[in-house]
């Protein structure tokens, strides 16, 4: 198949897990034999597509939509979106005409599912469940010594990867922290340049910021693999790739109970209220003294190559929709 990926013309800029979702599912596809296209509306046509797959309901991406379906070309929605209760800060209307456009919808999880289904007119059989994955780089033990001694860490510390933002809630996290009296580590793009210089200001010393480290790196691995505690205390979660790559490397798991993680860990993780600071804090003590034995096999078939088996049949589903 020749498939055209698209997304949000700003998400590149600050790349998160969506972005990693989109290139290490063309990663697996193209590994399957499939010819994977990002779509550039300087120098592509789509009139060669055997599928359009739209990755992102963020405001402004309707228009290709719009257009794939006018065409009649096969289109797939993945919205990587967890409608909270706070659905009046997402172009609902859009999205409502992205839901009906698409051919199939790709939910990373059964439970969002159900939440689009009470917001959305689209039919149940719209939709088919594509999970994120792990890379298998991920299982092949790195010691925690490579991070360790790179940076010069010493001691017991809590591991934060992730985008530095209002809704991965690290205010909340160093909050905690100061309570158990353990030193968090933040990794990731600084996406809210206002929300990092405030918690620079208000935990001087309370934590320490070491920038971006490549998705590939061995240096990410030993992260995982050093730290006591992996922490995503976010405001929501779908499920987190960070923490699913930490839980390969085998490290204890404190993560929020909004969103689908419980889908994807399962007993393996400590679920926390994002809000509640006593409760993050009391989740971090219990896992500095948590073994979670087989944590990696537990998430090893989360993998990237089982992800494009569900996206093929998503594909096949799409075209069969077009020909009937």
């Amino acid at each position: 198949m020749k498939i055209y990926f698209y997304t949000y013309p700003v998400a590149f800029q600050c790349p998160g897990g969506g972005e990693i979702q989109l290139l290490k599912s063309k990663e697996a596809l193209e590994r399957r034999g499939h010819e994977v296209v990002l779509f550039d509306q300087w120098q592509h046509s789509l009139e060669d597509a055997d599928v359009v797959h739209q990755f992102s309901v963020q405001g402004g991406v309707y228009n290709l939509c719009a257009y794939v379906q006018a065409q009649e070309i096969p289109l797939v929605l993945s919205p990587i979106l967890w409608l909270s209760e706070y659905i009046s800060q997402y172009p609902m209307s859009e999205i409502s005409f992205m839901t009906n456009a698409a051919d199939v919808i790709c939910p990373n999880s059964t439970e969002e599912v159900e939440r689009f289904i009470k917001h959305f007119d689209a039919p149940k059989e719209k939709y088919i469940v594509t999970h994120n994955g792990i890379d298998q780089g991920f299982f092949e033990p790195v010691p925690g010594d490579l991070f360790r001694q790179a940076f010069e860490v010493e001691g017991a510390f809590i591991l934060c990867v992730g985008n530095i933002e209002t809704r991965k809630n690290q205010r909340a996290l160093l909050e905690a922290s100061k309570l158990v009296n353990i030193p968090v580590i933040l990794v990731g793009n600084i996406r809210d340049a206002e929300y990092f210089k405030k918690l620079e200001l208000d935990f001087d010393g309370g934590f320490r910021y070491i920038g971006v480290i490549e998705h590939d790196s061995d240096l990410l691995k030993s992260a995982y693999a050093a730290c006591d505690v992996f922490a995503l205390p976010s405001l929501l979660e779908t499920p987190g790739l960070a923490a699913l790559e930490a839980a390969a490397c085998g490290a204890n798991i404190v993560i929020t109970q909004e969103g689908c993680t419980r889908e994807y860990f399962g007993d393996m993780a400590l679920y926390v209220d994002p809000k509640n600071v006593d409760d993050i804090a009391l989740k971090l003590g219990l896992s500095m003294k948590r073994s979670t034995p087989g944590a990696a096999e537990s998430v090893l078939r989360y993998s990237w190559d089982s992800t494009a088996l569900e996206l093929e049949a998503a594909y096949q589903r799409a075209i069969a929709s077009k020909k009937g």
